[in-house]
């Protein structure tokens, strides 16, 4: 098993973004740094935000997010982190709200993240976690597709993703050791819907 060395949530940079979908990525590293007691801070030269615990790294670039490759790239050939040891973080349109997959290498789904990630790294082989935020097609709205992700989640959107964020820190364990597979088999099972949660 390879285990992580570096772990990318993407978003944008600043006040203005922060609450918005396309910055999913970027609230599950800020999680991840409170619960490994980690902080994260202005690093230049790997233009981010990055925090570092032994040999593992959480990186929150502040390229915005086209330019994300330019800080994944220069952190990785500095400390000679290899493609299947970097998981990124990020939005998903192709999932809805509280949707969840982990997979290794595959199609950048037009994500302008994941395509300069790509492009800095000369692969798609690294890891990504896939946080749902839904499309506005399916979820009945008419906003174009740059708007949508720019924005806050609905109410009801937003528990569904704070529910997936847990469960991908309670997978942190199985993530951290390399072990995806099983990781896999945690989080790609069927989350109980909220209201039925406050039930049981």
């Amino acid at each position: 098993m390879i285990q992580p060395r570096l772990i990318v949530g993407l978003g944008n940079p600043g006040a203005d973004y922060e609450a918005t979908r396309h910055n999913v990525g970027f609230w599950f590293v800020d999680r991840l740094a409170r619960q490994l007691g980690l902080s994260l801070s202005p690093q230049p030269k790997f233009f981010g935000n990055a925090g570092r615990q032994g040999d593992l790294w959480l990186l929150e670039p502040s390229t915005f997010m086209n330019r994300s490759g330019q800080s994944v790239g220069a952190l990785a050939r500095f400390y000679k982190i290899t493609p299947a040891e970097i998981l990124v973080v990020h939005d998903d349109l192709d999932l809805p709200p509280g949707g969840i997959r982990l997979k290794q290498g595959g199609s950048n789904g037009g994500h302008n993240g994941l395509k300069d990630i790509q492009s800095a790294l000369s692969t798609p082989d690294f890891w990504r976690l896939r946080l749902g935020i839904g499309h506005p097609r399916s979820l009945n709205l008419s906003q174009p597709v740059v708007d949508f992700v720019l924005h806050r989640p609905r109410v009801e959107e937003q528990v569904e993703i704070d529910r997936a964020l847990d469960r991908c820190l309670k997978a942190w364990p199985y993530l951290a050791a390399g072990n995806y597979p099983v990781a896999q088999q945690q989080l790609h099972g069927k989350a109980v819907p909220a209201q039925q949660g406050k039930n049981t």
